[in-house]
């Protein structure tokens, strides 16, 4: 059950209002999770900065690490979220399955972030030095391990946000593993 509702647009602050119609101009819908942030008149354009802030990783990279913490955090809202965003990005659901279990059958260099990213989250950041050695064996920089550190970061707190606040996934939801 959930205890936190979803704000509507008239029940948040006048720069969240401005987020509200920004990102329903961009996606046509304001996702429920982002909604929740705006309980907080801070949150979620923080968030927002963060989680669309530069990076060294693909869009397809980004959605290998979003799938991995997402499974090992076991948030259903995110799971559905990124497994729509990682099919716009051409993984199949085979694959997409596959990177939620943390590796990739198809491409090394995806297995190697995949794992490692599945790693960081497991351990809370005590990474096992193989995965990172294979991690930089793949091609990847000390950059990307920044990046991805990051990116990990920003998808574990939306995971413990729904995880904590349990709002409806709007979103197809996610086959189980």
């Amino acid at each position: 059950m959930n205890i936190i509702n979803v704000p509507t647009k008239e029940e948040v602050s006048t720069n969240n209002q401005v987020i509200f119609d920004n990102l329903d101009n961009a996606l046509g819908f304001v996702p429920n999770l982002y909604a929740t942030f705006a309980h907080s008149d801070t949150a979620l354009e923080n968030y927002l900065s963060f989680a669309n802030a530069n990076t060294s990783l693909s869009a397809k990279e980004k959605e290998v690490v979003n799938l991995a913490v997402s499974q090992v955090n076991d948030c259903i809202y995110c799971l559905s979220a990124h497994t729509a965003i990682a099919k716009m990005n051409a993984f199949t659901d085979e694959q997409i399955l596959e990177l939620r279990a943390g590796f990739s059958s198809i491409n090394n260099k995806l297995d190697a972030l995949a794992r490692l990213a599945k790693n960081i989250t497991e351990t809370r950041g005590k990474t096992n030095d193989s995965v990172l050695k294979n991690f930089f064996n793949a091609g990847y920089t000390t950059g990307n391990l920044i990046d991805t550190i990051a990116l990990v970061g920003d998808k574990t707190i939306s995971n413990y946000l729904h995880s904590t606040t349990k709002v409806p996934v709007d979103f197809p939801i996610a086959q189980p593993l």
